[in-house]
Order: structure tokens, then C-alpha cells, then sequence
């Protein structure tokens, strides 16, 4: 059942990446969305050839607007990189809206996707104990038994949606971590260790400025509030991104799922409860601290994939 006419305004981050832009704005495209906020990061000074890429982007999204759409342009002349540049432009849209679907400009769509994010933004628009809606999840596989969909307390931010009341709890700087870390708020969260050695470095390190994305931020955020993701069962996003030219995760993982168009009407769960076993297994796979001569030993097989020129990279999952 894909949409046609979205009345849910879309946010759509995209950078230097024309190949990939076009691929997933053609699926935005067939939606049709009444709104559309055009987020573009500005190039790189010192990489040649990367204002015309930029340049590129922007002119294949403007020529191929042929519907009825409000089009927000928010576009960046100087470079703000992946935290900066997202996090503002998410912000950005939501001074204006109340909820959107929110798309990088790799994370390929089935076209089902928007209808789902599209009702259950309204579904659980007045819920506070949802925060996120995803397109994908962390599984290999669908979990026997589950409806269309399931509660998690990770979410995915390979297609997602969200609404302002959420968002609006977000700080990229992570002011309050460090006396939420103190007052043992890892340990209530989580009760692996390796879970929670896992998180306080990331963090820590997040907080610090170590990593220029904005995705640690946000698991936090919701994680810190007490806010769930809904997830899919089946995944509805096709990540494109895994390649030299990714930004992060510079390294061959096993991620993703195999995309499966969502059946409607969907089956809703019957309570709003986080589904514990898909929790672990998503701890199992990404978010256990492991041990340090496993680290390295990852560390120098990715300098080995960029010494040898071969495809790997991706974003981080959460």
C-alpha cells in the first residue's frame, strides 16, 4: 500500500552523494509529499570537486519536484559536518512542524514505509512513551510471533520518524550526561556489563566531541527519557551507504535485513511494552563492549580494507 499525496511532512539530509540522492528521491518522489525540508550540508574546502557533487545534489531535487509540494530549503554554504549539519536541520523543521519522516540520502525506502510511518506517527501521537518510529531494525531475521511491528528500547535511524515532542528533548552536547552517568543512571538502564561498559564509552566519548555524528546523541536522548522505538518487523530501508565514500563505520559488518514490503491493515501489539528478547539480541550483535584485542584487531583489518582500496563503510546503526 504505498502513499500517494503524503499529507507527513518528509525531511530529507543529503550532502555529495548524486547517485545515491537520486535513487532514494525517486522513491520520495512517488510519495508525493506535501512537504518536503531539503537539508544540505556544504562542501568540504579541502576536498576538490566536492561543491559541484553538492551543487549536483541540489539541482536534481529542485528539477524533480513535478507535484504539489511546500518545499523548505535549508541548505548550508559552509561545511557543518554529519553531527552539526543533521541535528540543525532536523531542529530547523521541527520549529515548524509537529512530526516527520525524516531520510539520508542512502537509506533506500520501499515504498510501503511512508504509510506505515505515516499512521502510526498518528497512532502514537500523544503517546510519550513512544519516541521513534523505524524503518528497519537490528535482527537478521523477523522475530516468529511478532504483529507488523514491535517495541524496542533501541531504535533504528535507517528511516525513521518522530515528532517534535521528542525531538525537542534532544542536546547534541549532552549537557546533563555527565551527572546522569554519576547518579548510576547506566546501571538502571542496563544489566549486562558489557552493555553498560559499552555505552558509558560511547558516551563518554560522544559527549567529549570525539565523533562528528549525531546518532549516539539521540540513542541517548530517547534512552535517557525513558522512550521506545517502534520497529518492523520485516524492514522496509535498503541501506546504500556501505562504501569507500561513507562517513562512519569504516568496516565489512553484517547489518541489514532483507527488505519485505509491509502488509496492511498492520497488526498493532497489544500493549506498549519493550520487547526484551529483540533488546539482547541487538546487544549481542552491536552494543556489548568487547575485548581489547578483539577492538584491534577489527582496527587494523579496516586500515587493511582502506590500504587495499576496497568497498567497505556505512553509518553507525543505532
Amino acid at each position: 500500500m504505498p502513499a500517494r499525496g503524503l499529507n507527513t511532512p518528509i525531511v530529507y539530509l543529503v550532502f555529495n552523494r548524486p547517485e545515491l540522492t537520486a535513487r532514494v528521491f525517486a522513491r520520495i518522489r512517488d510519495a508525493r509529499p506535501a512537504a518536503l525540508f531539503v537539508v544540505a550540508d556544504g562542501p568540504r574546502p579541502d576536498r576538490p570537486g566536492e561543491a559541484e557533487k553538492c551543487h549536483q545534489v541540489r539541482e536534481l531535487i529542485e528539477r524533480g519536484i513535478d507535484w504539489p509540494c511546500e518545499m523548505v530549503r535549508d541548505y548550508s554554504e559552509v561545511n557543518l559536518g554529519c553531527g552539526g549539519r543533521v541535528a540543525s536541520g532536523i531542529t530547523n523543521a521541527f520549529k515548524t512542524v509537529n512530526e516527520a519522516i525524516i531520510l539520508e540520502d542512502d537509506c533506500l525506502p520501499d515504498p510501503t514505509f511512508f504509510s506505515f510511518c505515516a499512521e502510526l506517527l498518528e497512532r502514537y501521537r500523544n503517546e510519550p512513551r513512544v519516541g521513534m518510529i523505524s524503518g528497519s531494525h537490528h535482527q537478521l531475521r523477523p522475530l516468529a510471533g511478532r504483529g507488523s511491528y514491535y517495541f524496542c528500547r533501541y531504535g533504528n535511524i535507517w528511516g525513521w520518524a518522530t515528532w517534535r515532542r521528542a525531538w525537542q528533548k534532544f542536546d547534541l552536547g549532552m549537557s546533563d550526561w555527565p551527572a546522569w552517568r554519576d547518579a548510576g543512571g547506566v546501571e538502571a538502564l542496563f544489566r549486562q556489563k558489557a552493555v553498560r561498559d559499552f555505552w558509558t564509552r560511547i558516551w563518554n566519548e560522544a559527549a567529549a566531541g570525539k565523533y562528528k555524528t549525531w546518532d549516539y546523541q539521540w540513542t541517548y536522548c530517547y534512552l535517557r527519557h525513558g522512550m521506545l522505538g517502534i520497529l518492523p518487523n520485516n524492514a522496509l530501508i535498503e541501506n546504500l551507504g556501505f562504501g569507500r565514500n561513507a562517513t562512519h563505520t569504516k568496516g565489512h559488518r553484517d547489518v541489514g535485513a532483507t527488505v519485505v514490503p509491509m502488509s496492511f491493515p498492520l497488526r498493532h501489539p497489544s500493549t506498549i511494552e519493550p520487547d526484551f528478547e529483540a533488546e539482547e539480541l541487538a546487544s549481542a550483535r552491536f552494543f556489548s563492549e568487547k575485548p581489547l584485542w578483539l577492538r584491534l584487531v577489527r582496527r587494523f583489518l579496516r586500515m587493511i580494507d582502506r590500504y587495499l582500496n576496497l568497498p567497505v563503510g556505512g553509518r553507525s546503526i543505532t
